[in-house]
């Protein structure tokens, strides 16, 4: 039985069988925290990315994705974070990246994407980090 719930307000989870994305949105300081929780494989990344897209199509230009509750994240997963960081860029935006967990962090180191993100060990150090360029 396939079980698929999409909410794009305030909160946004998909569930698939077993594999379940929940995906949080706060604010702290000068900065949008999309908080991610579970896995980010093909079939649930379109949920951060709707939450991406609709935060920077709204005019966020500073977000933070805390990845602290992150358990996995496929190539799919990848290409939305890098989507994501490109078009905040070419808006003269920043998306920063916390709480990676060393199994994600290695991912991330995989790919080279160490070198295209600014990753921080949480998101209050990287809402500190905005507040620090103003």
């Amino acid at each position: 039985m396939r079980k698929r719930t999409i909410l794009i307000l305030d909160h946004v989870e998909i569930e698939l069988m077993e594999n379940i994305l929940r995906v949080d949105e706060s604010r702290s300081g000068s900065a949008t925290i999309v908080s991610l929780s579970g896995r980010m494989d093909a079939s649930s990344s379109p949920a951060a990315e709707a939450v991406l897209s609709r935060l920077i199509g709204a005019g966020e230009r500073r977000i933070v994705v805390d990845m602290s509750d992150l358990d996995y994240i496929s190539s799919a997963g990848l290409r939305v974070m890098l989507a994501s960081l490109k078009r905040l860029r070419e808006d003269g935006g920043q998306l920063l990246l916390a709480g990676l967990k060393p199994e994600i962090r290695n991912i991330f180191e995989i790919a080279g994407f160490q070198r295209i993100f600014s990753i921080y060990p949480s998101p209050e150090d990287a809402v500190s980090s905005f507040d620090a360029r103003v």
